[in-house]
C-alpha cells in the first residue's frame, strides 16, 4: 500500500500541528498491563511524531502531554508520569540538540515537582538556537486556565495603569497566553476515537482543522501521523468566507 508520505502536498503542509494524545491506559488495560506501561509504551510514538514533523516540514508541534485536570489521578501513576518524563528528558536532550529541535513547555510549570522542572529548564537553555521545528510539550495545561491566568494579569495591568481597557485587542489578549510564542495550529489530531479537545488550546483552536483517529496513542506511528495531515489537505478553509 502506497504511503501517505507520497501523497502528501508539500506545499500545503500546516505550520503548526497540535495533538492530543489520548488512549494510553485503554491500550494497557485491553493487554492486561498496569497503566503505566501504557505511558511507556507512548515514547515510541511521541519519537516517530517528532521524526516525522521535521520530515515534512512542520515547524511547531505541541503535544498534550499532562493537563490540570490530570493531577486527579492517583498518585502512583502521577509520580510514574513525572518520572517517565525526566527520564525522557535526559534520553533525547542531545538527539533534539543535533536535530535543531527546541523545547518549549506551556502550562503551569511551578506546579510540576521541582526536579523535573529543573530538567525542563536544562534542556529549554540547552536547545534555544533549534531552528527546524519547535516542539512545545503542554504540561500541567488547561485551555480554561490560561485564559484565567491571561485575564487576571490583564486586570492586573490595568489596574496598575501598564494597559488602558481600549488596548486590550485579540493581539494584546495573545500576548498574555501560554501561547503567545507560538501560531494557532492548523490541524488537532485526537488518537483513541473520543472526539472532543479536553479543555485544549481552547482560544487557539477557533479555526483549527480537527483529525480523530481510531488509533490508540502507544500505537500512533509516522504513516498516522502522514494520513492525518494528508486529511487535513483534502479539506477547503474558509474561515467563516464563502470562497468562490
Amino acid at each position: 500500500m502506497e504511503s501517505y508520505l507520497v501523497r502528501l502536498d508539500p506545499e500545503r503542509i500546516p505550520q503548526h500541528v497540535a495533538i492530543i494524545m489520548d488512549g494510553n491506559g485503554r491500550w494497557a488495560q485491553q493487554k492486561g498491563k498496569p497503566r503505566l506501561q501504557g505511558h511507556q509504551a507512548a515514547i515510541q510514538a511521541v519519537q516517530e511524531t517528532v521524526e516525522a514533523a521535521v520530515e515534512i516540514g512542520i515547524k511547531y508541534l505541541t503535544l498534550y502531554a499532562f493537563s490540570t485536570e490530570n493531577w486527579q489521578r492517583p498518585i502512583e501513576e502521577v509520580a510514574g508520569l513525572m518520572n517517565l518524563l525526566s527520564q525522557m528528558l535526559d534520553k533525547e536532550e542531545q538527539r533534539l540538540i543535533q536535530e535543531g529541535i527546541r523545547l518549549e513547555i506551556i502550562g503551569q510549570i511551578e506546579r510540576l515537582p521541582s526536579e523535573v522542572t529543573r530538567r525542563l529548564r536544562r534542556v529549554q537553555e540547552r536547545t534555544q538556537l533549534g531552528r527546524r521545528l519547535i516542539l512545545a510539550l503542554a504540561l500541567s495545561y488547561g485551555g480554561r486556565q490560561d485564559i484565567l491566568q491571561a485575564v487576571r494579569r490583564i486586570a492586573m495591568a490595568v489596574a496598575t495603569g501598564q494597559l488602558q481597557p481600549d488596548h486590550i485587542d485579540e493581539k494584546c489578549f495573545r500576548s498574555f497566553l501560554w501561547t503567545r510564542a507560538l501560531p494557532d495550529p492548523e490541524l488537532l489530531i485526537r488518537t483513541s476515537g473520543e472526539m472532543r479537545i479536553s479543555n485544549f488550546l481552547l482560544w487557539e483552536c477557533a479555526y483549527t482543522e480537527f483529525v480523530f483517529l481510531p488509533t490508540l496513542w502507544p500505537d500512533f506511528r509516522r504513516e498516522d501521523f502522514y494520513k492525518a495531515v494528508w486529511e487535513y489537505q483534502q479539506r477547503e478553509r474558509r474561515f467563516g468566507q464563502v470562497l468562490s
